[in-house]
């Protein structure tokens, strides 16, 4: 008896082993190598919005320009060492999850709020936040409202899909008041049933909005209420099966805001900060993968930070938003990278 208790025993260690066994190489297995599968490829796969003026959007001549498009320039750069090699697959906000998860994007820098259920559930690593945005409604002038605790009865506009729809629900429910949410699985159709009159307010990010707001027939008759109803941090989002990746896509951000502190521009890309050692960066681009003079070779591309800003939604833009949040913190706001040394 006491033979056969042992066997069972070893049995049941031999079993144990095996399962383990298996996890770890499924865990192995699952792991991906998404800058070996970029560079093998020859490009970066990048997810953007179907079209938001000054975020991701085609202009005149076909070619896709904006703030999130500015990120995936600046990734390509550090991974290769060249802005331009980078595909550009618009995504719906109903889509964009999977497509990443699937492995038909690389990244998604697409307009997408850091959420606990999207990086828990989701199984999605946010890589930073790129841009400080909250939630606001957008009426006509001639409705004469002031606030939008004056919607009560309202048609309301949302699209499917996005942190907007249940932010929407939670603030009207806490102020007690009833409108009508109508869902639009996309923003164009939202954005022309708002305009054609189905709505009286469009709701969404205000970046967004004020982004659609240059797109209207007659933009003037237009205007933001002032009320945020939300923190919506904005940034790339990446597999979280790949730590590596999440690493180089976070401190190619990471690079952009301490550039902008560091006064480190497009402009003078070939002189190196002293508060940004060039022995520093070219030690950890080469533990990450990136190309020799990465970081020389983002800014030169994109500039910095503040650059980008103002060149498709700040100042320098259409949109003429105030940079606010977006920020340096030693200019008020609150953007803040941790330092590279």
């Amino acid at each position: 008896m006491t033979g056969c208790s042992s066997n069972r025993q070893i049995w049941v260690i031999a079993a144990a082993v095996m399962a383990l066994s298996v996890t770890l190489t499924g865990i192995t297995a699952v792991r991906a190598d998404t800058l070996k599968t970029v560079k093998d490829r020859g490009n970066l796969v990048c997810g953007v919005s179907e079209g938001l003026a000054g975020f991701s959007a085609l202009d005149k001549t076909g070619k896709w320009q904006g703030f999130d498009v500015d990120f995936c320039r600046a990734l390509s750069a550090a991974i290769f060492g060249d802005s331009e090699k980078v595909k550009y697959v618009p995504l719906s906000a109903l889509n964009r999850f999977d497509a990443l998860k699937s492995g038909k994007v690389d990244i998604l820098s697409r307009n997408t709020t850091w959420t606990l259920a999207r990086d828990v559930e989701a199984t999605l690593s946010f890589a930073g936040v790129s841009y400080y945005d909250g939630q606001g409604f957008m009426t006509g002038i001639e409705d004469g409202l002031s606030s939008a605790l004056e919607l009560t009865g309202a048609k309301i506009c949302v699209l499917a899909g996005t942190t907007t729809l249940a932010n929407a629900k939670a603030f009207f429910e806490r102020s007690r008041m009833k409108v009508e949410l109508i869902e639009f699985d996309k923003r164009e159709d939202a954005v022309k049933a708002y305009e054609k009159g189905d709505c009286a307010t469009y709701t969404s990010d205000r970046s967004a909005l004020a982004s659609v707001r240059t797109k209207l027939a007659k933009p003037d008759d237009h205007m933001l209420l002032p009320e945020v109803i939300s923190k919506e941090p904005l940034g790339p989002a990446v597999r979280q099966n790949d730590p590596a990746w999440t690493e180089l896509v976070r401190w190619t951000l990471f690079l952009l805001i301490n550039a902008e502190e560091a006064n480190w521009s497009s402009k003078t890309a070939d002189k190196m900060p002293d508060t940004i050692p060039i022995e520093v960066l070219q030690a950890a681009g080469k533990k990450m993968g990136a190309s020799e003079n990465w970081a020389q070779d983002v800014i030169k591309a994109v500039g910095n930070y503040g650059e980008i800003f103002n060149r498709n939604v700040g100042k320098d833009s259409p949109l003429k938003l105030e940079r606010g949040l977006n920020a340096l913190w030693s200019n008020g706001g609150i953007l803040y990278a941790p330092p590279m040394r």
